[in-house]
């Protein structure tokens, strides 16, 4: 039983963490928005600057889940291991747009 109990908190604690970067990736797109409705130079960049970043991202998360696997992590260490990459972006894009 205290397997199932420490799986379990492992997924809420995941869970919680989501749903952190998940509001946190809300402030980021509104921010973004932001920046793409005041058009311009800026917003042309912030355009361009946003799809590779997604793509970079992407790549990045694969690579996590993949080493992670490989080394034998539990699927919740996967996970988080995904979760930190998306979230050290979000965070990051966060502080370079509110400035």
């Amino acid at each position: 039983m205290l397997n199932a109990m420490q799986a379990w908190k492992a997924w809420a604690r995941l869970a919680m963490q989501a749903a952190v970067t998940g509001f946190e990736t809300q402030n980021v797109m509104t921010l973004r928005f932001m920046r793409l409705a005041a058009g311009g130079a800026r917003a042309q960049s912030e355009a361009n600057r946003m799809i590779t970043e997604k793509v970079l991202a992407l790549g990045e998360a694969q690579g996590a889940a993949t080493l992670a696997t490989v080394k034998g992590d539990k699927s919740h260490r996967v996970a988080t291991k995904v979760l930190r990459v998306y979230k050290r972006r979000v965070r990051k894009n966060r502080r370079r747009l509110a400035k």
